[in-house]
């Protein structure tokens, strides 16, 4: 038996359209849960030289992620040979074990964004085949999605997927651009990058992820004009999270930051924020008609 809201979400699914979040998984349509700081992981040694291999996890990047023709990164869950399983195991349990404390500040930023990434990826691929990711069996009958199961045991703390996004990197670091790190495996997410997150990497794979994503309709769409008003949908990303962006003078300005000049000029034209979307279908390779 399923709720009336699952039904909706299926249906839409099965229509073949972007489905919109009307009822996201943090209970309300226009927020997203606050940034509310874990202060147990501020902890950090500037001194470190300490880092983590991501080179098991790099090589399962290359061969499961697929850049489609139409700009949003799917993987290719269904394919993952055991040994590939394995390894991707191996690198979860590696980045649970890691002194994530005893990091600089520089190497922990990559880490988490990688444990969250790691962690999402293994979670699809111990449960497919599936529409998306809020079908995964966790959390219970009323939850919408497994984002609040303590999944991940880290220097002996349980952890889960919200506590990673948002009371630890999002309080921590306070940058807009890690919406465009974190992957929740769902066709509206911002793409899963195609290597792992580094100290070396982060900045060039941040400004790449937004401005793939703004350029994108399912991150930003503007319509009308030629005598009617031009009206700016964005990703609800941008209406759950909104004062994350504040740092760039609100999510218009965020948005004209990291556009094409010519689609900035088309947000400029719209002022503000029309409407906004978001479809969790999984961001399955196989799915691709």
């Amino acid at each position: 038996m399923m709720t009336a809201f699952q039904f909706s979400r299926r249906a839409a699914i099965a229509m073949g359209g972007a489905y919109v979040a009307l009822a996201p998984r943090f209970g309300r349509a226009d927020t997203g849960p606050s940034a509310d700081l874990w202060d147990r992981w501020l902890a950090r040694n500037d001194a470190s030289t300490r880092t983590v291999d991501n080179t098991a996890y790099a090589a399962f990047l290359k061969k499961y992620v697929v850049e489609s023709p139409d700009g949003v990164n799917r993987v290719a869950y269904g394919r993952v040979d055991p040994a590939d399983k394995a390894a991707l195991d191996v690198y979860v349990a590696q980045l649970e074990a890691a002194p994530v404390s005893d990091f600089s500040a520089r190497e922990q930023l990559p880490y988490w964004i990688n444990v969250y990434n790691a962690a999402t990826v293994k979670m699809i691929v111990d449960h497919y085949p599936l529409d998306s990711i809020t079908d995964v069996p966790l959390g219970g009958f009323f939850s919408f999605g497994p984002w609040g199961e303590k999944i991940l045991t880290i220097e002996g703390e349980e952890v889960s997927l919200d506590d990673v996004e948002h009371r630890i990197i999002r309080p921590v670091f306070k940058d807009p651009r890690i919406h465009y790190g974190v992957n929740c495996a769902s066709i509206g997410c911002p793409n899963l990058a195609v290597e792992p997150f580094t100290a070396d990497n982060i900045e060039r794979l941040f400004d790449e992820g937004a401005k793939a994503y703004v350029g994108h309709e399912r991150g930003a769409k503007v319509t009308g004009g030629a005598g009617t008003p031009a009206r700016l949908t964005v990703s609800s990303i941008y209406s759950w999270f909104e004062s994350d962006f504040d740092a760039d003078g609100g999510v218009v300005a965020h948005l004209q930051k990291y556009a094409t000049p010519e689609k900035a000029a088309r947000v400029a034209e719209a002022g503000e924020v029309f409407g906004h979307n978001y479809d969790w279908s999984l961001n399955d390779a196989d799915a691709v008609s």
